[in-house]
C-alpha cells in the first residue's frame, strides 16, 4: 500500500526552464528520501506551463517527512515565485483506510 501525491502547478511561460531545473533538483533529492518509491512529471499539451508531479511514497509519514525537509522547502520557495498561482497538493492512497491509520 502506498500514498500518492499529486502536485499541480501553473507556471509563467517565461519561467518554464527554471521550473524544470528546480523539478529535477527536487526529484534528485526525493530519490534519496526514505519511503520514496517513484515519481513522474506530466506536462499539459493544452495549457502551456501547467504540469502535475505524481509521486508515490511508502506511506503518508514518509511524505510528510519529505514535505518538512528544509532543502525541499527552499526549492519549493524558489518555485513558488515562478508560478501563476499557488501549487495545489492532493494526497491519495491505494487503500482508503491507510490515510486514516497513517495520519
Amino acid at each position: 500500500m502506498a500514498t500518492v501525491m499529486l502536485i499541480q502547478r501553473d507556471v509563467k511561460a517565461k519561467n518554464m526552464q527554471e521550473v524544470i531545473d528546480l523539478l529535477r533538483q527536487l526529484r534528485a533529492k526525493a530519490l534519496k528520501q526514505p519511503g520514496y518509491l517513484t515519481g513522474e512529471t506530466l506536462f499539459s499539451p493544452d495549457k502551456v506551463g501547467s504540469h502535475v508531479v505524481v509521486s508515490r511514497w511508502r506511506n503518508l509519514s514518509d511524505w510528510r517527512d519529505w514535505e518538512a525537509n528544509d532543502e525541499r522547502k527552499q526549492l519549493e520557495k524558489k518555485m513558488a515565485a515562478l508560478l501563476v498561482s499557488p501549487a495545489v497538493v492532493s494526497v491519495y492512497s491505494d487503500a482508503p483506510s491507510m490515510l486514516a491509520e497513517d495520519a
